[in-house]
């Protein structure tokens, strides 16, 4: 909890909050014209949230272990009478919490859609279930990245760049285009480790037990892959 409090400590989770909030409007009202649809969901909502997530996330994620490395705290964590997966698991719970509290503030939205008409609430909560297990897949990733480098700024690119690959080889106009040179095979291979097709279904209401598996096993992966990295430095 101290953690995850230290994130209101400062401005920046403010701003964090604000600009996600207005960018969520903005692309919802504006670009995908919410009102002129016609339609009593969020869809088009949810659907700009894993093209916002691939820059705000890695700004959140890139302090995690990089400002204590740049610091010199870190070697003092390694110290603490706790084990190195408890700090770990801490630290990304406490930062994945912080992008949950600025997911629920975007609660206005459902609002709108309960006053315009019947929406399936069902599918709304699976949005932003499937919302927040993509955030806490890309926060994984930006954790990683900090542990590998005590500079903010290559961890954030190192971090947008990996997520990037991951939200873009399952992005339609990707596939449509591999479709017309590989073979179906490939393609539903390169699209299987992509964000896109696991989050579009729980956009849409479905939440299918291997997009849950596929979610969990990037937090899983990216997280051992930020202790291994964390381990080698205490080794050295």
């Amino acid at each position: 909890m101290r953690e995850f409090g230290g994130y209101f400590g400062s401005p920046v989770a403010y701003v964090f909050i604000v600009i996600f909030l207005m960018l969520c409007g903005f692309f919802t009202f504006s670009l995908s014209h919410f009102y002129e649809i016609g339609q009593a969901d969020l869809r088009v909502f949810f659907e700009w949230h894993p093209w916002i997530f691939l820059f705000l996330v890695p700004a959140v994620a890139m302090r995690l272990w990089a400002e204590e490395r740049r610091t010199g705290t870190i070697e003092l964590i390694l110290t603490l009478p706790v084990t190195l997966v408890q700090v770990i698991v801490g630290k990304f719970l406490a930062a994945w919490l912080f992008i949950g509290v600025a997911l629920i503030l975007t609660f206005p939205m459902a609002l709108t859609v309960l006053y315009l008409g019947d929406p399936d609430m069902g599918a709304i909560v699976c949005g932003y279930f499937g919302s927040f297990l993509m955030a806490g897949a890309y926060l994984s990733v930006g954790s990683m990245t900090s542990a590998m480098t005590r500079n903010q700024v290559i961890s954030f690119i190192l971090s947008v760049v990996i997520c990037l690959f991951l939200v873009l080889a399952g992005w339609p106009p990707v596939t449509d285009a591999l479709t017309g040179w590989a073979p179906a095979w490939l393609v539903n291979v390169v699209a299987g480790f992509s964000f896109m097709p696991h989050f579009a279904s729980m956009e849409r209401g479905v939440a299918d037990l291997r997009d849950l598996i596929y979610f969990g096993s990037v937090i899983f992966f990216m997280l051992f892959a930020n202790g291994v990295i964390l381990q080698n430095r205490r080794a050295n």
